[in-house]
């Protein structure tokens, strides 16, 4: 079955991390850049979480911890994995289950964020070894200035949607548009 492919506003939501590791660390700075309101619990949680700015509960995982939490990322053992997936499914909480495919209903891909364009690449959780050497690979066939790219899109959108030009024209406009970046 494919994967449904979304990006999540998280900003000011909570958002709970149960593991306090290095995987559960290298979930951080995604997390936070998303603005999201993260909260990590865990019987030991290494020293960089604690300095990372977040919430942090040295104990166990409570169900009560899901209380009003958007997403959950588990980044524990599989038994505690999967009690949080158990509980979060009975609440309709997405689990991010990290490389651990039974017990996620959310899988996170490789992940390019550059210029305001984010690509993420997914191997439905089953070869996330691959969705790096994808990810490396696109990212290095980005334009070096794609900053000019996303700039231009931004302008002449307003203008598009000032004008009521259809969606099925502005593509090929923007094409048009960004080849005009270095014909000048």
């Amino acid at each position: 079955m494919d994967l449904f492919p979304a990006f999540l506003k998280l900003a000011g939501r909570r958002v709970l991390v149960v593991g306090g590791g290095p995987v559960a660390a290298s979930k951080l700075d995604g997390l936070r850049r998303a603005g999201a309101d993260v909260t990590v619990v865990a019987p030991e949680v290494q020293a960089d979480i604690r300095d990372r700015g977040v919430r942090v509960e040295e104990r166990p995982f409570e169900s009560a911890d899901l209380d009003d939490v958007w997403f959950v990322v588990a980044a524990a053992t599989p038994a505690v994995n999967r009690e949080v997936a158990r509980e979060a499914e009975r609440r309709h909480i997405f689990v991010n289950a990290v490389d651990d495919p039974p017990n996620a209903s959310a899988y996170l891909g490789g992940v390019i964020r550059r210029s305001g364009v984010t690509i993420a690449v997914s191997t439905n959780g089953e070869a996330p070894a691959l969705a790096g050497v994808l990810r490396e690979g696109i990212d290095a066939l980005l334009p070096a200035d794609l900053d000019r790219w996303t700039d231009c899109a931004r302008r002449i959108r307003g203008q598009w949607k000032a004008d009521g030009v259809p969606m099925a024209e502005r593509r090929p406009r923007l094409v048009d548009a960004l080849i005009g970046l270095y014909q000048r």
